[in-house]
């Protein structure tokens, strides 16, 4: 099972230099790479993005043992910093049975989401334009016909103020950073290292900024994820997400990647930036398209119980 990038040391590196803890936990055939994330009142508690991997086919011996021992030791870890639970987000099925069996439960509510779509971009443009739904495909040409214009950028002052434009339409649902936090991506996962690499682009109205988008790619996976973006409301009738879209995944092409992941989709949090990633999918009739991907999501371990219950009833409340 190949592990995803959240599972990387250039992952947690990253997320060291913005200052949280990271520890790598493991026994023979169990691995997890573990984050640190706050919480209100001093609190917090340590995070396994899909995580973790486990090597089935590598296991000779029990399970049911194994996973049991791999378990102690994050419990230790737990114990040792002082942590509220642990959260694991498998990316398999598999692991996640295994995992719920070994005490893990699922919240009642999840910190994200846990669908995405994921595209394959292998194909020709005739093949992705004529496999998209209809509505995607007019409003690039509709885009194209309006003279926007997609270019590779540093302007992240520009890219905030529409992610938080998008971020307002959707009630505050929406994902939102802080100016340093994409500034700190963008130069953490730049060209002049090998891995993970990231690029901003935005989309222009004459000379200005009406629709943005920080990708990350994975030579390795030949993935690319869209990370973060946003556009602006003013200019909505120019499509111009649809045509950076478009020109981001020539790009992609261009670089030998195989598969685009959109990210994060819910319908109820999100509707219109959903509708716009379903739209990318092939019809039925469509050859290789890729499709939704639906996520086991997270489990909790509780450490300190009468803190997990506060934390609980506060998300039940107020999130």
């Amino acid at each position: 099972m190949e592990a995803s990038f959240l599972q990387s040391k250039e992952w947690m590196e990253f997320q060291k230099s913005l200052g949280r803890q990271v520890w790598h936990v493991e026994s023979d055939h169990i691995s997890a790479k573990v984050m640190e994330v706050k919480l209100p009142l001093g609190k917090h508690y340590l995070y396994a993005p899909f995580g973790p991997v486990i090597d089935f086919n590598a296991m000779q011996g029990s399970i049911k043992q194994e996973v049991s021992g791999f378990i102690q030791k994050l419990i230790n870890l737990a114990r040792e910093q002082e942590a509220i639970f642990i959260k694991i987000e498998p990316q398999f099925g598999s692991v996640a049975e295994v995992m719920v069996a070994a005490g893990f439960k699922k919240p009642k509510k999840e910190t994200t989401s846990h669908k995405t779509v994921i595209l394959d971009i292998d194909r020709s443009e005739e093949e992705l334009l004529g496999g998209m739904h209809h509505k995607t495909r007019y409003n690039i040409g509709l885009a194209e016909k309006k003279g926007i214009e997609v270019r590779e950028s540093d302007d992240v002052k520009s890219f905030v103020k529409l992610v938080k434009e998008t971020n307002q339409r959707n009630r505050g649902s929406y994902p939102l950073y802080s100016k340093d936090y994409y500034q700190k991506f963008l130069e953490f996962f730049s060209d002049d290292r090998d891995g993970l690499k990231s690029k901003l682009f935005l989309a222009y109205d004459d000379s200005e900024a009406i629709a943005g988008a920080i990708i990350l790619t994975d030579s390795q996976s030949e993935t690319a994820y869209y990370m973060y973006g946003g556009s602006g409301r003013k200019h909505a009738p120019l499509m111009a997400p649809y045509l950076l879209h478009w020109q981001i995944i020539k790009y992609l092409q261009g670089i030998n990647i195989k598969k685009y992941d959109l990210w994060m989709i819910d319908s109820q949090k999100w509707p219109g930036v959903t509708r716009f990633k379903l739209g990318w999918l092939a019809q039925p009739n469509g050859r290789g398209a890729g499709g939704v991907i639906d996520y086991p999501g997270s489990f909790d371990l509780p450490i300190r119980k009468f803190w997990y219950f506060v934390y609980k009833t506060y998300r039940t409340i107020f999130k």
